[in-house]
């Protein structure tokens, strides 16, 4: 009577079990008649305390099990998915191109660690005076190397010579993809522009499929054309200057600074050159799409530079390399600088040039000034 006197006291209200949180609730009236037996069932009800303990201690246990299993299950299923995750990461790093880094011819012949009173980042640097053929800067301009995208200031050249109709339509072939490089164009296969658009997107944008498509449609076909390339450069006297296609993908396509310099006096007597090669940016229609083009040099667009020619260019071998006709403080200047350290570092060997230049101009415009005072 008295042990089930006292389980009825001890009934349960509520229980609440969620996770390893256990709450038991004793009605408030069944705790006062407990009271009332616990002198005279003291060992009974002692026992049963015992009892109802030994319960809430296996009710707690078997909550911090439950959870415990919970959250192993959820740390599994997370690891599962960050598992997933990281495979993912793994194949998308596996697909991504891998980066070049080759050295540069420059940098294998030790080019770079000449030192220069303007401490450019190009290997081969040469400024001249365009009218009066004063060289202001120059730094390793004998060096031989590869000239990359410059190649296609001379392809322009010979297309211009030939007096070809810009207007003809030309369709971008297979032979036209780059197997040199594996470098991407957006002109598919199959893509038809005129030849004067292929002449711009080739100076302005440098596209590869462009320039290629150019010198194939030659008369006479590739050969022909890669002939004429290597004929005009020594009708212009640029004994260290060599061609083997008309893109500059080929590391083979080599000339030295003051050949360069050459080249750009030349093709700047050329009015469509100068045009095409600083023009901002085309729109040229391809089937039923049209595609927005880009120069790729970005002291076209500056306020500061007055540029009537330029050519960039960059492959592994050659490094970051820019040509360029401009006018500084006056002067009519050609600046060629070859391997270039870094993407930006070409134009910023340009512009520590053209501050250089205009610095000098404004002292010697002050010595006649100071001596007659």
């Amino acid at each position: 009577m008295i042990l089930r006197d006292f389980f009825y006291l001890c009934t349960l209200r509520s229980v609440s079990f969620n996770r390893a949180q256990f709450r038991l609730e004793l009605d408030l009236e069944s705790i006062t008649l407990m009271h009332l037996h616990l002198q005279s069932h003291r060992s009974v009800v002692t026992q049963a305390l015992a009892l109802c303990f030994t319960i809430f201690l296996t009710l707690t246990s078997q909550a911090a099990d439950s959870d415990s299993a919970t959250k192993s299950k959820a740390g599994a299923k997370s690891k599962v998915v960050a598992k997933q995750k990281q495979n993912v990461k793994v194949r998308k790093n596996a697909k991504a191109k891998p980066v070049d880094t080759r050295p540069s011819f420059g940098r294998l012949a030790g080019l770079h660690q000449g030192g220069d009173a303007l401490d450019l980042k190009s290997s081969v640097a040469l400024v001249i005076d365009q009218d009066t053929h004063e060289i202001l800067i120059r730094k390793n301009d004998l060096a031989v190397l590869p000239i990359a995208s410059l190649t296609k200031l001379m392809t322009g050249l010979v297309i211009s010579d030939a007096n070809l109709s810009q207007s003809e339509m030309i369709a971008i072939t297979q032979e036209d993809v780059d197997t040199e490089k594996g470098s991407t164009s957006r002109l598919a296969v199959g893509s038809v522009l005129s030849r004067g658009d292929l002449m711009h997107l080739a100076l302005m944008a440098s596209e590869n499929r462009a320039a290629h498509a150019l010198g194939r449609t030659f008369p006479g076909g590739l050969s022909a054309f890669v002939k004429a390339m290597n004929d005009r450069a020594q009708g212009l006297g640029m004994r260290s200057t060599h061609y083997v296609e008309p893109t500059g993908l080929s590391s083979q396509n080599q000339s030295s600074a003051n050949d360069l310099a050459v080249l750009v006096g030349a093709a700047y007597n050329v009015p469509v050159l100068r045009e095409l090669s600083t023009s901002p940016g085309r729109e040229v229609a391809v089937g039923r799409k049209t595609l927005q083009y880009n120069t790729t040099n970005r002291l076209v667009k500056s306020p500061n530079w007055d540029i009537g020619l330029q050519k960039t260019g960059y492959i592994s071998e050659a490094g970051q390399c820019l040509v360029m006709q401009t006018k500084v403080a006056g002067r009519k200047l050609i600046m060629v600088f070859l391997d270039s350290a870094g993407k930006l570092s070409r134009i910023a060997d340009a512009e520590r040039v053209r501050r250089w230049v205009e610095i000098q101009n404004a002292r010697n415009a002050a010595t006649p000034a100071s001596t007659a005072g």
